[in-house]
């Protein structure tokens, strides 16, 4: 890992962040800047497709007292760096153009904070690297929230101190339900051209995770993966009657009692985002996720190889009737377990708090010849467990030490990519994949 802490000394008393991408993953960002980080931290610049979401953006920051700032249009991202100089970029775009605004910003003189992935395939990856490398003292964060949950790290932490010994497997289950995981078949991530897939866009959360406990990499994946509940085929081969079908909610007489709708008009947020934003580029946020043109798997199987020879067996349901996960380490000195249920939420429908709060979590620890312990887990406050509060906090705040070194470089970000790259490889050709020769990184 890299050690990204950046000093009282080197940190400017307030940082000016550029946005590029204002959908709904920015505005966990800028809100934070505006709300709770005013004294180090300051938008100076929007940039998107679309001026709608923009004026949007702007109008968040306005309420939040922070003020306007000037827009851009996509075309011109390289204009707003030179006209609002900013210090860092921050990359909410889909997951496809990543690439383009992490090089750009990197050349033109800027730090970048990413929203994961950090890419979709291995040469976008490879043209990131060659971005740091061309751009000596430049940095990526890409921020996975998820470490910074307390009982993400608390496992951590027990298995750094040995708890379980040397962890010889692990096997990871995650479910997503039919709000939260539906909402992916609705948006642009379902076409695989632009997300790379759930075993890239989602799963890179788990895969950094497994890559951040085991402090390792992956060596070598194997992996199914197919479209089994969401789309046409699938809704007509369970006897689905024609009124079931429609391509998006809005306007669609037979939408209105399907519970997989996403009425726009329903969420004020969502509407002025994408509703009353649609004109500008045709997006439509609220598709059939029982339509065409969906070339995402929803039911994944993976087996991992690391490089310190523990195996990793892993799941991902994007139909369950729970949202949350299981994982259990096996070691030579016992087994660790965790469960966490997650509360059922559509993204940036309105209430960011609720993004990932928990309903309930428990970590067991099973000693070879001992009773089993319950870990005890500080309470963590916000969105995703906690770990949204201490990630802002450590983007935007005043600088601390982090003795977990929590921070994800582009490192870790193209390794957490890459298994669900390999995986995608290997569910195209049926074969083991050896994540070197996907993209060899140093």
């Amino acid at each position: 890992m890299v050690d990204l802490t950046i000093t009282a000394a080197a940190r400017p008393s307030r940082k000016k962040y550029a946005i590029v991408g204002t959908g709904g993953r920015a505005i966990f960002f800028y809100t934070a800047i505006a709300k709770d980080y005013a004294k180090t931290s300051c938008v100076v610049g929007l940039c998107d497709t679309n001026q709608t979401r923009m004026n949007f953006a702007n109008s968040k920051l306005e309420a939040l007292g922070h003020g306007a700032v000037p827009t851009f249009p996509a075309s011109e991202f390289e204009r707003m760096i030179s006209e609002t100089r900013p210090d860092e970029v921050i990359v909410t775009t889909i997951d496809r153009t990543h690439n383009i605004y992490i090089a750009k910003a990197l050349d033109l003189g800027c730090d970048v904070v990413t929203e994961k992935p950090m890419t979709i395939d291995a040469p976008r990856c490879r043209a990131i690297f060659d971005a740091v490398e061309r751009n000596p003292g430049r940095r990526v964060r890409v921020t996975f929230n998820y470490r910074y949950a307390p009982h993400n790290t608390k496992v951590y932490e027990l298995l750094r101190a040995g708890a379980v010994g040397t962890v010889t497997s692990v096997h990871f289950e995650w479910m997503l339900n039919t709000s939260h995981g539906a909402d992916y078949f609705r948006r642009w991530h379902r076409d695989k051209r632009n997300s790379g897939g759930l075993l890239v866009h989602k799963s890179t959360h788990h895969f950094d995770l497994v890559n951040f406990w085991l402090r390792t990499r992956p060596h070598s994946v194997y992996a199914q993966g197919d479209l089994k509940f969401y789309g046409r085929e699938n809704a007509e081969s369970r006897g689905a009657p024609p009124s079931a079908f429609y391509a998006r909610a809005h306007g669609s007489e037979n939408a209105r009692h399907d519970p997989f709708a996403l009425h726009l008009e329903d969420h004020p947020q969502l509407k002025a985002m994408y509703l009353d934003a649609e004109h500008e580029d045709a997006y439509y946020r609220d598709q059939s996720v029982f339509g065409d043109g969906i070339s995402i798997e929803d039911t994944m199987n993976l087996l991992v190889r690391y490089r310190n020879g523990a195996v990793l067996t892993y799941s991902l349901t994007a139909y369950a009737p729970w949202e949350g996960f299981r994982v259990s380490f096996n070691g030579t000195g016992g087994r660790l377990e965790m469960e966490v249920v997650e509360n059922s939420y559509v993204n940036s429908g309105g209430d960011q708090a609720a993004e990932g709060s928990l309903e309930k979590r428990t970590i067991t620890l099973r000693k070879l010849f001992e009773k089993p312990q319950e870990i005890e887990i500080s309470d963590g406050v916000g969105a995703h467990g906690g770990g949204d509060t201490v990630l802002l906090n450590d983007l935007f705040g005043e600088p601390t030490t982090d003795e977990y070194m929590r921070a994800a470089s582009h490192v870790d970000g193209a390794l957490s990519i890459l298994t669900g790259i390999a995986a995608n490889k290997s569910i195209a050709t049926g074969q083991v994949v050896n994540v070197d020769d996907v993209l060899k990184i140093p």
